[in-house]
């Protein structure tokens, strides 16, 4: 399953994020994992969530991102939930075409039972048609 938070840069969306976040502590059984282009929210992340800072790793495009998040769901089991943050910075897809790589999430998601929780610095109107329904929080 992927959720999205869209709207312009400095609208807010990592503060719903990280609400949500927060939230789902008491609701879920497995684990949640938050990522982000830096530790600046570490503080504000329930001790639960595990925080990994992308930019200490080398992904220079969207297809290592989604490799990295396979990465990352491989190594556990009783992974329920991914946040991700600044989504176009750590995906390596500003300025491109966001399709390709939230189908994968998507696929990812359903084969191994995870929610993908995801801010992108977009407005509604310019999120893929294909995607609309999945927005759940537009600012």
């Amino acid at each position: 399953m992927v959720e999205l938070i869209v709207g312009k840069k400095g609208k807010g969306k990592t503060k719903v994020l990280l609400d949500k976040v927060n939230g789902a502590i008491k609701n879920v059984n497995g684990s949640i994992v938050y990522l982000d282009k830096s530790t600046k929210h570490m503080y504000e992340l329930n001790n639960k969530v595990r925080l990994i800072d992308v930019s200490g790793y080398p992904i220079i495009n969207a297809d290592e991102f989604v490799g990295f998040i396979c990465g990352i769901v491989s190594q556990d089991h009783d992974l329920e939930q991914i946040y991700l943050d600044s989504f176009l910075t750590t995906a390596k897809l500003e300025g491109l075409d966001i399709s390709g790589t939230l189908e994968q999430l998507e696929e990812i998601g359903e084969k191994f039972g995870i929610s993908f929780i995801i801010s992108v610095s977009l407005d509604k109107e310019e999120i893929p048609a294909e995607f609309q329904d999945k927005i759940a929080t537009a600012l």
